[in-house]
């Protein structure tokens, strides 16, 4: 298979339940493009985080094939996980930054695990946090940022890798409007760029901002696909 034409993230009559008979997804087949940028919408609970979870092999669906660049995760060892999420950059509502490191140290630590020398690292580093309006922060320890900067700094740590899937749970929501607006534009430039952008929001401002294509899920199940309109002022 030619990963360079195929599509980014496949998924085939997808279905996760936790519980018996209680479904979090319910037969979601889905097909995104390289360079393509998704939004997913719903209800709280309707199933956006669970598809985001399947997509970085973080959980196993209950029934169905998920395939993300090539590979088919189901059938992914244990050993193989690493090397396909090094490929993926994932910004999470509850940031997962490591309180014991520094801003600097908990965004190079996506290029540390690919080998990227140190100096170039640095480098990289101080790039995407003055994007995000963070280098005067780089030497701080998480516990001493606003929810707003650790906000940025786990946005930080997902791009500084030029990952070629950037999944994003609701990565807005301790922002203010006009901050909201930079830090969209910024993950909406990477698809540009080539990276297949899934954004899970609950915000339809945004959405209708940016007319991309949009998922809409309630209680597990697609209830609208909408394409992309074109491109919004600003981009």
């Amino acid at each position: 298979m030619d990963e360079r034409r195929d599509a980014a993230v496949r998924l085939f009559h997808v279905s996760k339940s936790y519980d018996a008979g209680s479904f979090a997804l319910r037969d979601v087949s889905l097909e995104f493009a390289r360079g393509e940028f998704v939004f997913l919408t719903g209800p709280s609970g309707a199933g956006k985080t669970t598809l985001l979870k399947l997509l970085f092999a973080a959980e196993q669906p209950s029934e169905g094939q998920i395939v993300v660049l090539g590979r088919n995760i189901a059938r992914l060892g244990e050993s193989a996980i690493p090397p396909l999420r090094r490929r993926i950059g994932v910004v999470f509502q509850d940031f997962k930054l490591l309180q014991s490191r520094t801003v600097e140290e908990n965004v190079a630590m996506a290029l540390a695990v690919v080998g990227t020398p140190r100096r170039e690292a640095r480098a990289k580093v101080f790039s995407i946090l003055k994007q995000l309006g963070l280098q005067h922060r780089r030497y701080h320890h998480p516990l001493s940022l606003s929810g707003g900067e650790q906000q940025r700094v786990a946005i930080a740590r997902a791009l500084v890798n030029e990952p070629e899937i950037l999944l994003a749970d609701e990565p807005t929501g301790n922002l203010d409007p006009d901050l909201t607006v930079d830090i969209m534009d910024l993950i909406a430039s990477t698809a540009i760029r080539g990276t297949t952008v899934v954004v899970a929001t609950h915000e339809l401002g945004i959405v209708g901002r940016y007319g991309k294509r949009t998922i809409r899920l309630d209680q597990g199940r697609i209830t609208e696909d909408k394409k992309a309109v074109g491109v919004a002022s600003g981009m």
